[in-house]
């Protein structure tokens, strides 16, 4: 007789409850928000909370972010399944996977060796062929695989990166958190448009660990204190939870 997986059931729950009764509509990422196997990139001991409605750590002070953020952010990129895809901030490799469900290929980033080595064997694992892990500074892009038809950065940056609107093919679009004197930071999507007229706009406001490295933040500004208050609520603030 075949086993029930029982991950399957609060999966379920989790893209109905959690995701599309907050506005995720768009129908390719609830498919792969419901495909994915959140409780695979989650420590052992956390997996039954793998579809709470929160960030959970993984190690290194870091951790895998909100369902709601991960699909909100795929969202806003407007996917339609042909694109070159590059992630900064690896983490777990969950947010890699969902947008592998739906892209050609994905190219992410990761600062920390440590979780850009288990993220790498998660993947391989789990069958996750057209994803390739790099270890280095996310803020200044990946070349070798550039122009990109979208980019999604998982951690704060004081201001858009130049190296990754460089990067970034006329027409791509760019979603990540920036530093904003209004409510701390914002989630913001670029559109890179024709000699150099961008579109940005705010999405909503968050709460991310800081994107360190050339274009980011400097490597001692999560040793003086400045953005630990809420590390890992990856969460909007306000009436969306």
């Amino acid at each position: 007789m075949k086993s029930i997986n029982p991950y399957v059931g609060p999966r379920d729950r989790m893209v109905l409850e959690q995701l599309a009764a907050r506005g995720v509509s768009d129908p390719r990422v609830l498919d792969a928000m419901r495909h994915v196997a959140r409780e695979a990139f989650v420590p052992e001991e956390l997996r039954q909370a793998a579809y709470s409605d929160q960030p959970l750590p993984i190690g290194e002070g870091q951790t895998i972010s909100q369902p709601y953020i991960v699909a909100a952010m795929a969202e806003a990129l407007g996917l339609r399944g042909d694109e070159n895809i590059l992630e900064i901030g690896t983490g777990s490799g969950y947010d890699a996977a969902v947008l592998a469900h739906i892209a050609r290929a994905v190219h992410t980033i990761e600062r920390i060796p440590s979780l850009a080595r288990r993220a790498r064997e998660t993947l391989r694992r789990l069958g996750y062929e057209s994803v390739e892990v790099i270890e280095g500074d996310g803020s200044v892009g990946w070349r070798p695989a550039a122009p990109y038809d979208a980019i999604v950065a998982t951690a704060e940056a004081p201001r858009i990166p130049p190296s990754l609107r460089a990067q970034l093919r006329p027409g791509g679009r760019l979603v990540m958190p920036v530093a904003d004197p209004s409510c701390g930071q914002a989630l913001v999507r670029m559109i890179r448009g024709d000699n150099g007229h961008d579109r940005v706009e705010s999405i909503l406001p968050v709460r991310f660990v800081p994107l360190i490295g050339i274009e980011g933040w400097p490597d001692d500004r999560t040793s003086s204190g400045q953005t630990r208050e809420g590390e890992g609520l990856h969460r909007p603030f306000g009436g969306h939870r």
